[in-house]
């Protein structure tokens, strides 16, 4: 007798376990979207990947201050005065401190990660930069976005160095791409990878960018700059 009735409780708790278990997949599917979304599997789109970040005022008008120098610039030379790339390599690297900044609404449209020369030294500590052909250092300065070519990296654009501090940009190979190794989201206080000289981004934020430069009518103006270093 009390053999059938712990064969009966069993069943029943089997019962009830199928239930929950089949209710828990009945509501995953009827929120199938919201449940993409909370566990992260969700496709976001790639504005809000790389949204703007937040910078106090000070900060804000340094990024604007340079992007009112590039749009002088542009009116003058014949460049896009709309939009402008502008990287703070005063920033962490592990801070998103590559800024579009969108110059007809004076602020900045999305911001993103992006990677500072080693100079050849492995890790690089701090800063160094130069315009030395085979420095491996990052060239501060005013960079024309160039043509968009199929390099070892896959998708790339070759830049012109427009100062004195970085007119070896194209004979240096310094261009702008993508690597894996370049995060979307922050990680600050880490740093992440260098390169050799190049502004390298992650290649979803290249994707971002290459909508701008293949749909500009004129070359597109970045700026590399640290303010300690002018």
């Amino acid at each position: 007798m009390h053999i059938k009735i712990l064969q009966q409780l069993k069943k029943i708790l089997l019962l009830v376990l199928l239930a929950f278990i089949a209710g828990i997949l009945i509501f995953a599917l009827v929120n199938f979207n919201s449940t993409k979304a909370y566990l992260g599997l969700g496709k976001r789109s790639i504005d809000s990947t790389f949204m703007a970040v937040e910078l106090n005022d000070t900060k804000l008008e340094e990024i604007t201050e340079k992007a009112r120098g590039l749009a002088a610039y542009a009116r003058k030379n014949g460049y896009d005065t709309s939009i402008f790339f502008i990287i703070d390599m005063k920033q962490s690297s592990g801070k998103k401190r590559f800024h579009i900044y969108d110059w007809n609404q004076k602020k900045i449209r999305q911001s993103a990660l992006v990677t500072h020369g080693n100079c050849y030294e492995g890790a690089l500590v701090g800063r160094k930069y130069n315009n030395v052909v085979g420095g491996g250092c990052t060239s501060l300065g005013k960079y024309k976005i160039g043509q968009a070519y199929q390099g070892k990296f896959g998708l790339a654009y070759k830049m012109y160095g427009l100062d004195a501090s970085n007119n070896n940009a194209f004979e240096r190979f310094v261009v702008l791409h993508s690597h894996s190794c370049v995060p979307d989201a922050e990680v600050h206080p880490y740093p992440i990878c260098q390169s050799e000289g190049c502004p390298t981004v992650s290649p979803e934020f290249l994707q971002s960018l290459a909508k701008i430069i293949d749909n500009s009518t004129k070359p597109v103006l970045m700026e590399i700059y640290d303010k300690d270093h002018q």
